[in-house]
């Protein structure tokens, strides 16, 4: 299951505009040897990371699990990216089912990370919930032309036989001239999301998640934000048997964030409904100064034997400083 040889390619696949950049990694990042094919393609205001195509199962190296090699790239000028969306399938483009991905990690190795210290900004990606991102409209992350981008992909090892498996990753760009109000993005969750400190990852904790046992199971996680910020929209990501993620305000004793997937009858994760992903041009602040705590809840049916592992994480697309001013205390609509 964990045996697939990836072949050595003297030089990555890249189609212009987009600009290939192979060695400036400005933060040190887990990286594989092996080299696979990925494509940036640029549309009018698209760009698209084309991954693959590779045959699963695909092991997972690194500390990021990685299935494929890091790609590095850079943009032709500089552009605010404003949603995203990401896509699983075949060669001949069957769609294939949404946890045949693991993950996709954006990497933005020439701004750190305000949530994870010594790293790389990560600025989006996705997994198994593949949810389509559109920020609230005149608001964007920018990617400025000289920044060393790079892309991280997985697959999931637990895939059936199958050949010639592909993903894309697309990123929205505001139209060229478009006034856009920069937003910081932050990174969150029950599990520990930074890879700098996955070596204080607890006994039940591994790349895969927290193990989850028989029956309901409720993980909490305290947080300080280390910025002062308005969350204008929160990108969630959780496993099978996810039941709600949030954020809660423990000083001011209110919920920011309640996010409840769809499930099968079993648990088994479809989708976060549009409604349960929050976006919200006023936003609710976050602050230095007070304490939150991440929760998530699961139910593992008692029918199973085998642990489950879950995650619980949001990332939080935010503007520096205070809210705009408002009569009514926003929180999030679900």
């Amino acid at each position: 299951m964990r045996s697939a040889i990836f072949t050595l390619l003297t030089s990555l696949c890249l189609v212009t505009p987009a600009l290939a950049d192979g060695g400036h990694d400005h933060h040190a990042v887990p990286t594989l040897m092996n080299q696979t094919t990925t494509t940036v393609t640029m549309q009018e205001n698209t760009v698209t990371l084309t991954f693959g195509p590779i045959d699963l199962p695909a092991a997972h190296d690194g500390d990021l699990a990685a299935s494929m090699p890091k790609h590095a790239f850079q943009l032709p000028k500089d552009m605010h990216m404003v949603g995203y969306k990401t896509a699983v399938f075949t060669k001949d483009g069957t769609p294939l089912p949404k946890n045949y991905l693991h993950h996709v990690l954006m990497l933005n190795n020439s701004k750190p990370s305000v949530s994870c210290a010594g790293e790389p900004l990560f600025f989006a990606g996705a997994g198994l919930e593949m949810t389509e991102t559109r920020f609230p409209a005149g608001y964007g992350v920018k990617l400025a032309k000289e920044d060393h981008l790079m892309s991280i992909v997985a697959f999931y090892h637990g895939a059936p036989v199958t050949k010639d498996v592909m993903a894309t990753f697309t990123m929205y760009m505001a139209p060229e001239g478009t006034p856009v109000k920069e937003m910081d993005v932050y990174q969150v969750g029950v599990n520990i999301v930074c890879f700098s400190k996955f070596a204080q990852r607890g006994p039940d904790q591994t790349d895969e998640g927290i193990e989850i046992n028989t029956g309901v199971q409720v993980h909490k996680a305290p947080l300080k934000f280390s910025m002062d910020g308005c969350v204008k929209f929160a990108y969630p990501h959780g496993h099978d048997e996810l039941l709600m993620i949030g954020l809660d305000n423990i000083t001011k004793k209110q919920t920011l964030l309640r996010t409840v997937p769809d499930v099968t009858q079993d648990g088994t994760f479809l989708e976060f409904q549009p409604h349960q992903v929050y976006s919200d041009s006023q936003g609710f602040p976050v602050m230095k100064s007070e304490d939150y705590e991440m929760v998530m809840v699961h139910h593992h049916p008692l029918q199973k034997s085998d642990p489950q592992h879950g995650m619980g994480n949001y990332l939080l697309y935010m503007t520096p400083g205070a809210c705009p001013t408002k009569a009514a205390a926003p929180i999030a609509k679900h």
